[in-house]
């Protein structure tokens, strides 16, 4: 019998939904197994693999010359998986892990009763001697994989610019912070098979995809200028007892390289969190960039310049000065009464009666242009956190008295590189740099991914009034109240600056200068932010750390001494860690002389340190492994020395130094074999060279 026509519409219908499902179904795989293979496998291979994360080595940063101040030594991590941990084994394994970590039990226990992990990291940056401890205990569910561990083999040398890195690696501040993706590098994996329950196979094969270590980091810093630096400031902090910190920022005025940046208090980035808790931020904090302070009269010379620009002053233009200005019925003094004076005897006096006067001349629009045309009232762009803006009051709220205050530094807030940076400009030939402490990017192998170069933001005057400024700025050390930054043989340019705070009897001190001032090479500028001293001048206080610096900075760079003989330069070797007869020939040889601290018979640390230039014949200061840090020292025979040598040996035996004159040793108090406490202060009398 035929089927009838019902059931073979059955039979079509069976059909063609058998066929649709199968269609369905291969349209299903094809999805799965084509188009979402790469997807699914990535969610399929955790739960056949368990992978290790094996850290890379996070890149160098390092100084201009090549010289490592951050660096990555190759340490071990241990981590437990869980699911390879039995319960009767655990109690023996932690206790086991426990003692030989010197970490408590409770702790890694918290870690592991997560059984839904496949990987408990337990401890991080452990010695070789510690992993291989570990590894003799052979227990599967330990995986000990590479590890990096972060330190600076300088110290607080630049902590500020080098920032630190946390427990990760991960970089926290500074250069370590911003530039954190090109050192971190690449992990890598320890890739094994695992059964259904997550414990690894017996037989499987290990998987090792080895890290991709970071870039290196060059910057502009000269490690030799930061070590100038940071000895002159540190000499000034301890004398001046600045509430507020001080700083010193060493720039190229032509290409806004910075060469060294200080900020004081510092810290050491090997052990960022040590001390207070309440005083981390106050020791991590980069006052040159972070803190804003009115300038006073070194902000006079952007008012000079623009005077001179706009063509409202004339060089030898006769002002009259009567100790003060009466401004829109306000009286503005002066800080001393200097009569009859040209323009450039103004700048000389740092008169505010001068500068009061010119001010008006320019009006607010005209002065307005050249205080943001310098940068003022803006971030410099600069790659380091926390950078301030500063503080320029609006156009429209500037009155005849807020025209004369801001001409002389006052009612206006720059940071200590707003103030080096429009300087700088000032100096060059009128160009505004964009400062930078970055040179370059780097690989392992020297091959520069990313370079920075110099670049000119725009042309603020002419090349002309730089000149003019220049000779204006070199007669104010020669002939004004920038006597304190005189080096005997260059001709230095520079510009003091005193600012009384709106709390009475709180003052910045600071000090600019340049040299050589025809064709300068070289600027710093020292701020000391409320100052405990004798006085609270800028010419007493900040002039003479930036004579140092300079002078300390000129003679490293070779820059020759006009009418002055001068002994060849050398570079100071490195004799760390040599024994005494090593570190004695090395010296010899380099027609170095040498004292010494300390009993022993190991070199641990020396000054100047390896690869500064000094002249012929200069004294190194070895300091020895028995070499005691407390107590009394001998006062050593300073007569003949030159400032940085005579700085340097005190500075080494735990002595200050009080400076007067300049040139040679010809007498010390107290004498030469007198036993003193460390911190005692030498007084010593310089004299010239007879020509």
């Amino acid at each position: 019998m035929s089927p009838s026509i019902s059931n073979k519409k059955r039979i079509l219908f069976l059909l063609f939904f058998s066929i649709f499902i199968i269609i369905v179904l291969i349209i299903r795989l094809f999805w799965i197994q084509i188009v979402k293979s790469e997807e699914f496998q990535k969610l399929a291979v955790p739960q056949w693999t368990l992978d290790v994360a094996v850290s890379p080595k996070r890149g160098l940063i390092l100084d201009r010359n090549g010289k490592a101040l951050a660096e990555s030594a190759s340490s071990n991590k241990v981590s437990i998986i869980p699911k390879e941990l039995k319960d009767s084994q655990k109690d023996e394994v932690v206790k086991e892990l426990a003692d030989i970590l010197n970490i408590k039990k409770e702790d890694i226990l918290k870690k592991i009763n997560n059984k839904n992990v496949q990987e408990v990291l337990i401890a991080r940056r452990i010695n070789d001697d510690i992993a291989n401890e570990i590894r003799k205990l052979n227990l599967s569910c330990v995986i000990i994989s590479g590890d990096t561990k972060r330190y600076y083999p300088e110290k607080n040398l630049a902590s500020h610019i080098l920032g630190f890195t946390g427990v990760d690696n991960q970089g926290l501040d500074g250069i370590e912070s911003v530039y954190d993706s090109y050192l971190r590098g690449i992990p890598g994996r320890i890739s094994s098979p695992v059964d259904a329950l997550g414990r690894k196979m017996g037989n499987g094969e290990e998987e090792y995809i080895p890290p991709i270590d970071g870039y290196n980091v060059v910057l502009t810093i000269d490690s030799n200028i930061q070590h100038f630096a940071e000895k002159a400031l540190d000499e000034a902090y301890a004398h001046t007892k600045p509430t507020k910190g001080a700083v010193a920022v060493v720039m190229n005025p032509k290409t806004g390289e910075i060469l060294a940046m200080v900020s004081r208090p510092d810290y050491d980035p090997n052990n960022p969190f040590a001390g207070p808790q309440d005083e981390w931020f106050k020791n991590w904090r980069n006052k040159a960039i972070s803190d804003a302070y009115e300038p006073g009269s070194v902000f006079k010379t952007v008012t000079a310049s623009a005077a001179l620009e706009e063509g409202v002053v004339g060089l030898n233009e006769q002002f009259y000065d009567p100790g003060y200005i009466m401004v829109a019925g306000q009286r503005i003094n002066c800080w001393a009464t200097h009569y009859s004076e040209t323009f450039v005897q103004g700048v000389q006096n740092s008169c505010n009666v001068v500068f009061a006067t010119i001010a008006q001349r320019l009006g607010v629009d005209k002065l307005y242009k050249y205080i943001h045309a310098f940068g003022f009232g803006e971030s410099t762009g600069l790659t380091l956190p926390g950078e301030a803006p500063g503080l320029v009051m609006k156009e429209k709220d500037v009155g005849p008295v807020e025209l004369a205050t801001n001409s002389f530094g006052q009612g206006i807030a720059v940071t200590p590189l707003q103030m080096i940076r429009a300087v700088s400009a000032i100096v060059n030939g009128g160009k505004l740099m964009e400062p930078h402490i970055v040179k370059a990017i780097v690989d392992s192998d020297g091959k520069t991914i990313k370079e920075f170069k110099p670049t000119v933001i725009r042309q603020v005057i002419s090349e002309k009034t730089s000149a003019t400024m220049r000779e204006i700025l070199k007669s104010v050390v020669s002939e004004g109240t920038g006597k304190a930054g005189y080096i005997e043989g260059y001709d230095v340019g520079g510009k003091t600056g005193t600012t009384e705070k709106y709390t009475p009897g709180k003052y910045v001190a600071s000090y600019i200068g340049f040299a050589p001032a025809e064709d300068p090479k070289v600027i710093a500028l020292v701020v000391i932010d409320e100052p405990n001293a004798e006085t609270h001048f800028g010419s007493a206080l900040a002039g003479p750390v930036v004579k140092s610096i300079l002078y300390d900075t000129l003679t490293y760079l070779n820059v020759k001494p006009k009418g002055i003989e001068v002994k060849p330069l050398v570079k100071v070797p490195d004799v760390r860690n040599l024994s005494l007869y090593e570190a004695q020939n090395a010296l010899l040889k380099e027609k170095l002389q040498f004292s010494i601290d300390g009993t022993g018979n190991t070199v641990i640390d020396q000054m100047p340190k390896p690869g500064a230039m000094v002249e012929e014949d200069s004294t190194v200061v070895l300091l020895l492994n028995e070499y005691n840090n407390t107590g009394k020292v001998e006062v050593p025979d300073l007569k003949g020395k030159t400032i940085t040598e005579a700085s340097t040996i005190l500075s080494s035996l735990g002595l200050k130094i009080k400076i007067n004159g300049t040139g040679i040793v010809v007498n010390q108090k107290p004498e030469k074999g007198e036993k003193v406490d460390k911190g005692t202060t030498v007084e010593v009398d310089f004299r010239p060279l007879e020509n």
